[in-house]
């Protein structure tokens, strides 16, 4: 899509896929126009109580404030129905949005700032919203006004329709240069917004990582040079809306005037009555408003423009889950690496041609220097990524032949860094199970994982809040609790009992696992028993000397 250019097609195609409620829609916009309506019928009894002024008829006061006050209940109503459709439209996208992200692979997050996803997910909808259920329409009911009124002013009179055609297009015309200038100034000031919001929701995301490391300054700076670059774009946008006004209030102060003025002089010659010339300058005003709404549309559909575009990059994305996988059941099942290669750029493998095999209720352990590879072994395991050659086998299914979903409830993933959600321990601990879990359940889990000690002396226990990214919990007891939940999902792979895979960070590990894989840049460069490494893999017996001495 054109950056710079609108497409309706687009932007409905978006909307067609959330199935809004058009009904509202429409009922919505014919009360506009209903509204419009007798907008434009005021003036013309206007006209007739002017002319009538000494003998004001009762029926036609009433009539006229009946229509008024009509045209105020149905235009609330519109705005009312407007604003529901607009809000069921806004909730439905950011749903479909949601489950698009959670259902996206891992790799998308490496490429993507999670700051920038949530400009989309919550600036650029409502910028969809706006246009749709507020801007969209009031365009539609302002071009009926402006034709209506045009109209009903030429049948009036036609001599003073034609100055005031030729002075609104020139108005209109004059102004066109700073519009075009504010629509670009709203574009870059959306992108310059999200950039803000996606590095200042980074850097608070680890703000003890920054304090830790003294980086205040170094993210001062560059926070300050954001929020620099939106004050630049803010003080030029400043900069167009005091030209825009005053402007615009005086070219149409000078067509008002003129127009008056013609008027005036037509009412002296008798061509013209005084009720006329009021009705017709109140058609005047119902063509000026239009012509403003009109402005404000063009500017909004240059933003949503690029909101439309960035939501459907996401909603396009490829998906990690795929229905048509098949069910297995992977207890007691050999796992096999064959000539497994990967990168997470092209031109910079990371795995080269690595092989492994292990045997159920096996202990095998990876060791090696940091950033061999050992994690991105884990990582392929769970799927998180897709080898770039060779194949993974749990027994002799392609892993990527088995549903995800069921392939992760059978697999418990500990990692180095025990990631745990904000919330309770409770909450932790059931986090992804579909099934009830008792107390019971929970403090066995934690026993087995030796973690009902530190728990059991918490002052709420399994109630237990435990911080962002779990900072009230020791590195350790965060890997227990980990640990825990691996456990209340019952896994087949990565647990006592069944296979189990580790990354070696204690010489115990090394010592009790029945079969060490060594990696070293991306190859395994020695496999064995720990004393059949130490005599065969001289690299290897360094490691555990640096390592463990």
């Amino acid at each position: 899509m054109n950056r710079n250019k609108f497409s309706f097609r687009s932007f409905f195609s978006l909307i067609n896929q959330l199935h809004p409620q058009y009904i509202k829609l429409f009922v919505g916009i014919l009360l506009g126009f209903i509204s419009t309506g007798a907008n434009l019928f005021v003036p013309q009894l206007a006209q007739k109580l002017i002319n009538n002024f000494k003998s004001i008829s009762l029926t036609l006061a009433i009539l006229t404030v009946v229509i008024f006050i009509a045209g105020l209940i149905t235009s609330a109503l519109s705005g009312l129905l407007l604003g529901i459709f607009g809000e069921n439209v806004v909730s439905k996208l950011r749903k479909q949005l949601w489950q698009k992200l959670l259902k996206m692979p891992v790799k998308y997050f490496d490429d993507v700032k999670t700051g920038e996803i949530s400009s989309r997910l919550v600036n650029d909808t409502s910028q969809v919203k706006d246009l749709l259920a507020s801007t969209l329409p009031n365009a539609m009911t302002s071009l009926l006004q402006f034709v209506g009124a045009l109209v009903i002013m030429l049948a009036m009179d036609w001599r003073m329709t034609l100055l005031m055609f030729v002075a609104v297009p020139l108005v209109i015309l004059v102004m066109l240069p700073v519009m075009n200038q504010s629509r670009k100034i709203g574009r870059v000031w959306q992108d310059e917004l999200a950039k803000f919001a996606s590095d200042s929701t980074d850097v608070l995301g680890e703000v003890r990582l920054v304090k830790s490391s003294n980086g205040e300054e170094h993210e001062l700076a560059k926070g300050n040079r954001r929020i620099d670059n939106l004050y630049h774009v803010g003080r030029k946008e400043a900069l167009i809306n005091s030209v825009t006004q005053p402007i615009t209030n005086m070219l149409m102060m000078i067509m008002f005037l003129g127009i008056l003025g013609y008027g005036a002089i037509r009412v002296m010659n008798g061509a013209m009555t005084m009720g006329a010339l009021v009705s017709f300058l109140m058609y005047l005003f119902q063509i000026i408003s239009p012509v403003v709404v009109i402005s404000q549309l063009f500017n909004n559909m240059a933003k949503t423009s690029g909101a439309t575009e960035r939501i459907q990059q996401i909603l396009t994305e490829p998906e990690e889950f795929a229905a048509d996988k098949a069910e297995k059941d992977i207890a007691s099942t050999p796992l096999k690496f064959e000539n497994v290669d990967f990168a997470y750029e092209e031109g910079k493998p990371v795995l080269r041609d690595v092989s492994f095999a292990t045997k159920p209720n096996a202990v095998v352990a990876f060791a090696g220097p940091s950033g061999g590879g050992k994690s991105t072994i884990f990582s392929l395991i769970e799927r998180f990524y897709q080898p770039t050659g060779g194949k993974i086998l749990i027994g002799e299914e392609n892993i990527e032949n088995v549903d995800l979903a069921k392939w992760r409830e059978q697999i418990g993933l500990v990692s180095q860094d025990a990631a745990v959600m904000p919330g309770t321990i409770r909450d932790n601990l059931t986090y992804g199970l579909r099934r009830e879990v008792s107390d019971e359940e929970l403090w066995d889990a934690l026993r087995m994982a030796y973690a009902d000690g530190f728990v059991s002396e918490m002052e709420d226990q399994l109630e237990t809040e435990i911080g962002e990214r779990g900072i009230k919990l020791s590195g350790g007891q965060r890997q227990r609790i980990a640990i825990a939940r691996a456990f209340l999902r019952d896994p087949k792979i990565l647990m006592q009992g069944r296979t189990t895979l580790v990354i070696a960070h204690r010489l115990s590990t090394i010592v009790d696992a029945d079969k060490i894989y060594f990696i070293e840049n991306g190859t395994v460069s020695g496999a064995g028993t720990h004393q059949e490494l130490l005599k065969t893999t001289p690299l290897y017996a360094q490691y555990v000397k640096d390592q463990f001495k």
